[in-house]
């Protein structure tokens, strides 16, 4: 290790000059410090943050942020974020942008309704994926392996280096065995915009990446905004989530796979209809794994009371083709979604059973469960393709389930039967739903959590008797609004 005194001021609240090294394991970051706030202060300063941060870290509301290249915060130190910081991340060549959180280490981002703390593009004319997104890396478990190592995970979009920055999982030294209750932190009222880098195809960073994460964690109230690649992409994990919106994603808002366990409550997805990906676009994406086995811990998270707002404001739109559905669940993921509402995509709720053992097994051992949803205004509503099961065989037999009558399910033939206010205003969406004898009693008031999926749980609030993400009145009528950005 070279011989340099620490000087991590900037970050650590002591005076700096205009540059200063930090060492690093193995390497020398240099933190760039342009402007000034006067006589050694250390806010109204613009830093540069590089390379591996190994040092308790203070970001502050008064200095200005910019992330160059991949930023690891590693040797289980803190980063702790002020409400109303900005930090600004780029992209130039190869050369992109993006914080990773190391295993072992945390983020303590807490904003405030008023304060959000905000990661954007640098760029003055902002583009989705201007930047990669912020990766946390986690201790919890995970279904395949890495180099032999099962519940090892090598975190997608080539932010691993020769110290296994990208690392995650179990199996290792940092984690012999999977730590499910693992903590790397807290984001609470964060906007993270712009951001996403498909590295290889298959392979990319997303806005948020949380792998192996930990049910220890606190996220909640957290947007992402013209995400390039997925909003939220859980690879195996724990976490709890609750608050998420995801504004004009490119590819899929909610994906997960390789084993996530963990609940989200409380979700709004609002789609454009001109931005989808190549890889086909939906609000929910699950899988197993990627070949569809039978590997454990599986793929079982539970989704309540989200809005998906999809493309198609009426059945005769159009838009982008790549759309494929606003649930696709596949290679024998297990998860569930309750109290809910789907509107406006080319398919409601597809069950892929293509690849790997199928998912209509899941279905028909009730480990996949569907209850009090609401399709509305989709072009199909529900569809099955793949290997069949021993009743869920045939589209028809897929809706026969979710039609019955134990399920409580409710499809609607146009987006403006389910009764929210202005899903399709893009520049100031209202997707909550009118209230009172205006409203759809069956949104308003058919949510409830009888299900045996929720017994012993603590985490969803049972109380909300609204499905979707936003209720009709009172307090859950207005979380998702003055902290985020449309």
């Amino acid at each position: 290790m070279k011989k340099y005194i620490l000087y991590s001021v900037a970050l650590m609240g002591l005076a700096i000059t205009s540059c200063r090294k930090i060492e690093t394991d193995g390497e020398i970051q240099v933190v760039v410090v342009n402007g000034g706030g006067g006589g050694g202060s250390t806010t109204g300063q613009t830093i540069t943050l590089s390379g591996r941060i190994n040092a308790d870290t203070v970001l502050r509301k008064a200095n200005s942020y910019i992330l160059k290249g991949l930023v690891y915060l590693v040797g289980n130190h803190t980063m702790t974020i002020e409400a109303g910081t900005v930090i600004k991340g780029s992209f130039s060549g190869t050369d992109v942008a993006a914080l990773i959180i190391t295993r072992g280490s945390k983020i303590m981002a807490s904003g405030t309704p008023t304060e959000p703390i905000v990661f954007t593009s640098l760029s003055p004319n902002p583009q989705s994926g201007d930047w990669g997104g912020i990766v946390l890396c986690g201790k919890a478990g995970y279904n395949l392996s890495y180099n032999g190592t099962q519940g090892l995970f090598q975190v997608e979009g080539g932010i691993d280096n020769s110290f296994g920055d990208g690392l995650a999982g179990s199996g290792d030294a940092v984690a012999p065995t999977p730590v499910d209750n693992d903590n790397s932190g807290i984001l609470s009222y964060v906007r993270i915009e712009y951001a996403g880098y498909a590295y290889q195809p298959d392979k990319e960073i997303n806005s948020l990446t949380m792998a192996c994460v930990g049910n220890g964690t606190t996220i909640d109230h957290v947007q992402t905004i013209y995400a390039k690649d997925d909003a939220y992409e859980w690879f195996g994990g724990s976490v709890n989530c609750k608050y998420l919106i995801a504004y004009k994603t490119q590819d899929d808002d909610f994906d997960t796979d390789n084993g996530f366990s963990g609940k989200v409550q409380f979700g709004l997805i609002i789609r454009d209809s001109l931005i989808a990906d190549i890889s086909k676009s939906e609000a929910f994406e699950s899988d197993n794994n990627a070949t569809g086995t039978t590997a454990t811990p599986k793929t079982r998270a539970i989704f309540s009371n989200i809005t998906a707002i999809g493309p198609k404001a009426t059945l005769a739109n159009t838009g982008n083709s790549l759309f494929l559905a606003g649930a696709q669940i596949r290679r024998n993921s297990a998860i569930s979604i309750f109290n809910s509402i789907i509107v406006g995509w080319p398919v409601g709720i597809y069950i892929d059973a293509t690849t790997g053992t199928s998912t209509a097994l899941n279905i028909e051992d009730s480990s996949l469960r569907l209850r009090n949803v609401t399709l509305a205004g989709n072009a199909v509503n529900v569809n099955f393709a793949g290997t069949a099961g021993t009743t869920i065989n045939s589209p028809a037999a897929l809706t026969t389930w979710f039609t019955g009558a134990y399920y409580n399910n409710d499809i609607l033939t146009n987006v403006s039967d389910a009764k929210l206010i202005q899903p399709y205003n893009y520049g100031a969406p209202d997707p909550t739903p009118f209230a009172g004898s205006n409203g759809n009693q069956k949104i308003n008031s058919g949510g409830e959590f009888s299900d045996a999926k929720f017994s012993g749980d603590t985490f969803f609030d049972k109380t909300v008797t609204f499905r979707g993400g936003i209720a009709p009145a009172g307090p859950l009528a207005s979380w998702w609004k003055g902290w985020s950005r449309f």
